[in-house]
């Protein structure tokens, strides 16, 4: 899988439990599915991900 790929699946990972960790433990949790919310829309805009660098430094391929 290339790092487009392992974006999305990371965090699709992180909403999902954070939505399970916000209805069934403390509803704080939501905050967490807030950010990455708002991470994936500024890399929508900006074409820039954080999560893109810390991957392609832990050598996953780009394409």
């Amino acid at each position: 899988m290339n790092v487009e790929r392992w974006v999305r699946v990371i965090a699709g990972t992180f909403v999902l439990s954070s939505l399970a960790l916000g209805y069934y433990g403390n509803p704080y949790w939501f905050l967490f599915t807030a950010f990455v919310g708002l991470n994936l829309f500024q890399s929508g805009l900006t074409k820039w991900c954080l999560m893109d660098k810390i991957l392609i430094r832990l050598g996953v391929p780009e394409r």
